[in-house]
């Protein structure tokens, strides 16, 4: 039987249309008005019932239809997923819980420090495959110089003083604004907190929520800057494998389960895992939220390149499906605008809130306020959107671009991880040759390009080897050009 729909739309607040429609019915699917398995109204009836076009439709349910919440069977229609479990589909209050007490005892294992990328040759070139880089070519100098100009020219004897330790206000309102539209995070400003990247945030939360030995989940393979930030403060890593859908909550409640076994937190990368890829599903989001209200564990949402995506619209952030408060969500502008800028910021749950300005406070102080009050004037000018939306058109050229000479240069010796967002992909280099992905970064920086091994992105055994390659900051012709040089080098790696 097809879902009957009672969908509310306000042409008068500045929401697209579409949006409106994916956050009905995502809304009904959560709460559990649409059940699992139950077919939902064709894009042309559902249209017709509210009176728009069928477009803003189509791009609901194609957004919904890629993030997992439905699933299309040919000939029958559309229908709400049946893979998220029945017990989460209610409707939850609000609540306030308090941080659950760390447990004491851990389980014992040896924390294995991974192969990281050395800080002392941390200065990232721009050249070809360079990870973590945007298009610092095609960034908007001169409105930019403009609008810091502008900020020095007018800057008052109170603004040389010291800044708000959580941030300037006025930016912080307009992150705020942004992410609710943007990334359906539900916050309001005097929950964002301004830091100085996302390294910064991941410290924080470090020095916050963390005592020596404290037990910490992390994706494996995983971000090697959050086993830095959360191995300086003597956490014991908990690796939990991520497969198709990410991070696989199944293996976290069995790493969790038992005496002496408490998880103090899991840091996810649910809409671009980092380095593989993939995007985490709806029922694994379900899965995880639940598991962090029954195990009062917190849950660090790092958001790092979620404005780029290729086959979809921007994938909804976990925190927005929060509703007990258990989500930390740390975002940046460094892939946005420039890593130079040095500004990010976290989403602060608010019983968290005074812990954490007080280790911003302990941390620099503030962050410096000229940027920020530039940046400001750029989100709310509506020049941010409209670099997103070139920057968006770039991207995609650029990784068509290297998907391309990837396929003519190095078919048979590497396999594409993902290319769905971001502005990186990862290639697992061809299995049973034996190439150590360490040497062939050498020999790339010999020739004249930069990435990262895949291997250093594990904490426990089992590691893969493979190449996170960077196409932000390159343009199609270099790339094109570095892929040649590439298969050359993995040529010569594979034994004859």
């Amino acid at each position: 039987m097809t879902a009957t729909l009672h969908l509310s739309l306000d042409r008068g607040i500045g929401v697209p249309i579409f949006r409106q429609i994916y956050d009905g019915l995502r809304g009904a699917i959560l709460e559990g008005r649409l059940r699992p398995g139950q077919r939902i109204p064709s894009t042309r009836s559902l249209a017709a019932d509210l009176g728009v076009s069928r477009l803003p439709v189509l791009s609901a349910y194609e957004q919904l239809l890629h993030e997992g919440y439905l699933v299309g069977k040919t000939g029958s229609g559309t229908f709400v997923t049946t893979h998220i479990p029945d017990q989460l589909l209610r409707s939850r209050a609000i609540g306030r819980s308090k941080p659950g007490a760390a447990s004491e005892s851990s389980i014992v294992r040896e924390r294995i420090v991974p192969n990281k990328p050395n800080p002392a040759n941390w200065s990232l070139p721009v050249v070809p495959f360079q990870i973590g880089l945007p298009a610092l070519d095609l960034f908007p100098h001169a409105a930019w110089t403009k609008l810091v100009a502008r900020q020095v020219r007018a800057e008052t004897p109170e603004q040389l003083a010291y800044g708000d330790p959580a941030g300037l206000r006025t930016l912080r309102v307009a992150v705020a604004e942004h992410l609710r539209a943007s990334r359906a995070v539900r916050c309001v400003a005097d929950q964002v907190l301004i830091v100085p990247g996302s390294q910064a945030a991941l410290r924080l939360v470090a020095t916050t929520l963390l005592e020596p030995n404290d037990r910490v989940a992390l994706e494996e393979p995983g971000y090697f800057g959050t086993h830095r930030a959360f191995g300086a403060a003597g956490a014991q890593f908990v690796p939990v494998p991520v497969d198709a859908e990410g991070l696989n909550v199944a293996a976290l409640e069995r790493r969790s389960a038992g005496a002496g076994a408490n998880i103090r937190a899991v840091y996810v990368t649910p809409s671009h895992q980092y380095p593989l890829g993939m995007t985490m599903s709806a029922g694994r989001r379900l899965a995880l939220l639940d598991w962090a209200e029954r195990n009062k564990a917190w849950i660090l949402e790092d958001d790092y390149d979620s404005e780029f995506r290729y086959i979809s619209r921007p994938v909804g952030a976990l925190q927005g499906m929060d509703t007990h408060d258990r989500v930390i969500y740390i975002g940046t502008f460094s892939k946005a605008l420039f890593p130079a800028a040095r500004i990010g910021y976290m989403v602060v749950p608010p019983p968290l809130w005074n812990r954490f300005l007080e280790s911003r406070f302990a941390f620099d102080i503030f962050t410096p306020t000229i940027y920020q009050r530039a940046l400001a004037e750029f989100l709310t000018s509506g020049q941010f959107a409209r670099h997103l939306r070139r920057m968006r058109s770039a991207y995609t050229e650029r990784r068509d671009a290297l998907l391309r000479g990837l396929e003519r240069h190095c078919a048979g010796l590497v396999e594409v991880s993902n290319s769905d967002a971001g502005l990186h992909l990862t290639v697992l280099l061809r299995a049973g040759e034996g190439i150590d992905d360490h040497e062939v970064i050498k020999e790339m920086g010999r020739r004249g390009l930069a990435a990262l091994p895949l291997s250093s992105s594990y904490v426990g055994p089992g590691e893969r080897h493979g190449l996170l390659l960077g196409f932000g900051c390159a343009t199609p012709q270099r790339l094109l050009a570095a892929t040649r040089v590439l298969g050359e080098i993995l040529r010569g790696s594979v034994s004859p």
